[in-house]
């Protein structure tokens, strides 16, 4: 294998999406960062936490980015694709299939998060109802904050309960070609959560079908195994996948980062979402600067080449209580 070529290939520029994109992504990815600040209360699902954020947030970065020395790009090589993700199926079809949850269980997730500003490495525990009527983080204080009973999310919202959601993906075909078509035609991803002020706008089929696949498996603790098998076939079929090996969250443990090449003009940086190199399993998610990131008000780069936000999914489990880790 010519590693050196790989590497040189790698750091190439990529594709940009034309300025339609980019403007409702940099806010996505804003909501995203100032939920970090923030203990949840009402968000149970946010799309652009877990699979949508595709771009830099300026206004959040400005204060502290212009003095951060950017970090070490982490050494990858690039594997065949096809080959990891039909390997990924056949681990994934030989799982055992889960129990569905009750609607009064509760889902248990705990994430690390280190942006590109901070050498802090913050931890979020968060249990949300399985039927969305309820959600309970610690506070500040380290006390557990139980949210009183209110009504179900809004089903125009781009938000879904745990319940939902998985209805939603328990009806999804198992034949790849099939799940791709089911995916790029649901009008619940077509449409999402809007913006107001913001114009509407539709992203392409391919691009859609990779951030919701990649949301699916970011959340697998529900997924039956033959769909989730068919999960990686679909990844498969879509234009532009890539899959590099030796990329880190921000636990530090290593995995197979995957992300798309997407036609257009240049992006600053690439988002991987970076799976277990055994089991497959979703580990978290690494934003990496390929060049400086600039707003033209400012002096300095806002982000400067080489800065890393990295992400870990550290437990995702279904307890009987809020406050139990499992």
């Amino acid at each position: 294998m010519d590693e050196l070529g790989s590497l040189r290939e790698w750091r190439a520029e990529v594709p940009e999406p034309g300025a339609e994109w980019v403007g409702p992504e940099r806010r996505r990815l804003l909501a995203r960062m100032r939920e970090g600040r923030r203990a949840p209360v009402r968000r149970l699902l946010v799309i652009g936490a877990l699979g949508a954020a595709a771009a830099v947030a300026v206004p959040a970065f400005w204060p502290q980015s212009l003095t951060r020395e950017p970090a070490a790009s982490p050494a990858v090589v690039r594997l065949d694709s096809g080959v990891v993700l039909a390997r990924a199926a056949e681990v994934a079809n030989g799982r055992k299939s889960p129990t569905v949850p009750l609607p009064t269980q509760w889902h248990y997730t705990k994430t690390l998060d280190k942006q590109p500003i901070s050498d802090t490495i913050k931890t979020r525990e968060q249990w949300n109802r399985y039927d969305g009527m309820q959600a309970a983080f610690f506070d500040e204080n380290g006390e557990l904050r139980v949210s009183p009973e209110e009504n179900p999310l809004d089903a125009n919202d781009d938000d879904l309960s745990p319940m939902r959601y998985d209805a939603k993906l328990r009806e999804l075909p198992t034949n790849p070609e099939k799940l791709l078509a089911k995916i790029t035609g649901d009008r619940h991803w077509i449409r999402g959560a809007h913006e107001e002020g913001v114009p509407r706008t539709v992203e392409p089929d391919d691009d859609r079908a990779y951030r919701v696949i990649m949301l699916y498996l970011s959340r697998y603790g529900s997924m039956p195994p033959r769909l989730e098998a068919a999960m990686f076939r679909a990844l498969a079929l879509i234009p532009g996948v890539r899959i590099e090996q030796g990329l880190t969250d921000a636990a530090g443990r290593s995995g197979l980062g995957v992300w798309r090449d997407r036609p257009g003009g240049t992006a600053p940086y690439r988002q991987y979402e970076i799976l277990d190199p055994a089991t497959y399993r979703f580990l978290g998610r690494r934003t990496v600067w390929l060049k400086d990131e600039w707003h033209p008000d400012l002096r300095e780069p806002v982000v400067r080449k080489g800065a890393v936000w990295a992400t870990a999914l550290l437990a995702s489990t279904i307890v009987d209580r809020p406050g139990q880790r499992g």
